[in-house]
């Protein structure tokens, strides 16, 4: 299992736009979680914040080199 979390914090120390894309698309799906979720005002707060971030760095990351 190391040999994968080696593999992804290299491509992201390297730039490249797999693990990139792959860290957008979690914090998009975690601002999507937060602003559904019925139990916690501080997330639902900074769940707007979370999912532009992921989205706007979804959109910065598309452009990285494979």
């Amino acid at each position: 299992m190391s040999g994968v979390f080696r593999r992804f914090f290299s491509g992201l120390m390297r730039l490249r736009r797999g693990p990139w894309e792959m860290l957008a698309s979690i914090l998009i799906a975690l601002g999507v979680f937060m602003m559904m979720q019925p139990f916690w005002m501080v997330a639902y707060t900074w769940s707007f914040l979370v999912t532009l971030t992921g989205t706007v760095m979804f959109i910065i990351t598309s452009h990285f080199p494979e």
